[in-house]
């Protein structure tokens, strides 16, 4: 795939912030001010469309950027890249029957390790497994179609997770060109997943996440 100049390959961008009730429009607004940061260009060079099935795809000067957007109650986060596809997802912690969902939709071994957790961690880590899962299936462009949510995706190395290091994506067990990681985000309040595809040698890519507040300015 080509690369964009001026682009760090090896480097996605995660962008997120809070919202009220006004996601469509604010991602829209976040789309312009990341790729125009990103490429270091007027934002008015960048538009945002939209394939059949909805997701996003910048034009003009944003040609060829990668992005991904996912929005839930109250938040929304997008990642760019200008090297390799790439998907986001972010879900509110909330409270779940996660041990019914894990039995439901997830890998035995994932569901093992979600209803080994302390009962008070068991919604945090199911949706630490779902946000890496949706993620994964924006990055191949298809969803959770064909059996997504039996794709099996990285554990934690430590648990529980903290809110200050910056995500490390992670081969999927089988497919080596896809890694994926997830994070918490806004104090704990959101568990936010990330997808790469693409190879990067053994070091992966880098992983920026950053909070940003309501671009002023730009076209809505």
């Amino acid at each position: 795939m080509e690369r964009r100049p001026g682009v760090d390959p090896d480097r996605v961008t995660v962008l997120w912030c809070t919202t009220d009730g006004d996601e469509r429009a604010k991602a829209h607004r976040l789309l312009l001010q990341g790729a125009a940061a990103l490429l270091d260009v007027p934002a008015s060079e960048i538009w945002v469309e939209h394939e059949p099935s909805g997701r996003p795809f910048l034009g003009g000067a944003g040609k060829g950027l990668m992005v991904s957007v996912s929005h839930a109650r109250g938040v929304l986060a997008l990642v760019l890249s200008g090297s390799c596809p790439v998907g986001v997802d972010v879900e509110v912690v909330r409270r779940l029957n996660a041990g019914a969902l894990a039995r439901a939709y997830l890998d035995p071994v994932e569901t093992d390790w979600v209803c080994a957790l302390p009962e008070a961690e068991r919604a945090t880590g199911f949706l630490w497994l779902w946000t890496q899962k949706e993620s994964v299936g924006k990055a191949l462009g298809q969803g959770l179609r064909d059996g997504g949510m039996s794709r099996r995706v990285p554990l934690p190395e430590n648990w529980p997770p903290g809110d200050t290091a910056p995500p490390v994506p992670r081969r999927l067990p089988g497919a080596p060109d896809i890694r994926s990681a997830a994070v918490l985000v806004g104090e704990g309040r959101f568990v936010l997943g990330v997808a790469t595809q693409g190879e990067h040698g053994d070091c992966g890519v880098s992983v920026l996440v950053r909070r940003v507040d309501d671009p002023p300015g730009l076209p809505g």
